[in-house]
């Protein structure tokens, strides 16, 4: 994946960020670029669920106060936010004075939702009661124990994807813990547990675990991860409800959560797994 407008972000560059409050270090950066190479039969729904960890800022009196912070952006906003730029300026809070943590959350509300072009759902989370929150897996029958032949991989395999024989309608939810893909410009690893949920004819699991290992040197940003596997599964198994969902390791104190379905699903599971 190439994006012109990637020269100029903060990824894979030295930067000092600011030692005050500074919206401008967030880097926009435009969906439709990012998606030209992309096989999208349909708008899905979906979010970009963020959960930082490192969020800090001062009280009116000085003393530092610290936090976790969840942002879900919609996945039919205009442009996604640079995760280094993104921490850059999360940094710039830690320095700030702010009397109420309102107005903490109103500032990275204001400054988030203008970046992205749509409205940011902000939550600030006491960490005490954080603390207390256990780790469990992803929901569903884990593909990953397989006895199957792989074969490496340059590029995605999604000519390995396709249905069961015979393939009765099923309704399941299928997890693995194998996904890898790599940053785009660092070529950093980046590693998910994944979830995939559909109702249609029976998807061939040893060719969908293929498949997601396929992607183990493929270079893209974690969203669009997520919606070639979500377009890759519809054009070629054509199921009537599909979700998919990773869950991505932490890196630079953040983690990115995305999720795409051709429905509304009634939640979203919040619960961090054990790897995040």
């Amino acid at each position: 994946m190439e994006i012109s407008t990637l020269a100029h972000s903060p990824l894979g560059h030295h930067a000092t960020g600011s030692d005050h409050y500074d919206p401008a270090l967030l880097f926009p950066i435009a969906r439709a670029e990012t998606r030209v190479d992309l096989d999208l039969p349909q708008a899905p729904h979906g979010a970009d669920i963020w959960n930082a960890y490192e969020l800090s800022w001062l009280n009116a009196k000085g003393r530092p106060i610290v936090a976790m912070g969840r942002f879900t952006f919609a996945a039919s906003s205009p442009h996604l936010i640079e995760s280094k730029s993104f921490k850059l300026y999360l940094n710039s809070f830690n320095e700030e004075r702010f009397e109420y943590p309102e107005i903490v959350q109103q500032r990275l509300h204001t400054d988030l939702s203008r970046a992205c072009g749509k409205p940011v759902h902000v939550e600030i989370l006491s960490v005490r009661p954080a603390f207390e929150l256990s780790c469990t897996p992803l929901r569903g029958t884990c593909i990953d124990d397989q006895d199957i032949e792989f074969e490496a991989a340059a590029a995605p395999t999604p000519n390995t994807l396709g249905l069961s024989q015979p393939a009765p309608f099923v309704r399941e939810t299928l997890v693995t813990e194998l996904m890898k893909s790599n940053c785009p410009v660092t070529g950093q690893p980046d590693w998910a547990s994944l979830q995939i949920q559909y109702a249609g004819p029976r998807i061939d699991h040893a060719g969908l675990l293929r498949y997601i290992v396929s992607l183990r040197q493929h270079g893209e940003f974690h969203e669009l991860c997520v919606e070639k596997i979500y377009g890759e599964i519809m054009a070629r198994c054509a199921p009537e409800e599909l979700l998919v969902y990773a869950r991505y390791t932490r890196r630079g104190g953040l983690d990115i959560n995305p999720w795409r379905a051709n429905f509304q699903p009634k939640e979203i599971g919040q619960t961090r797994t054990l790897r995040q």
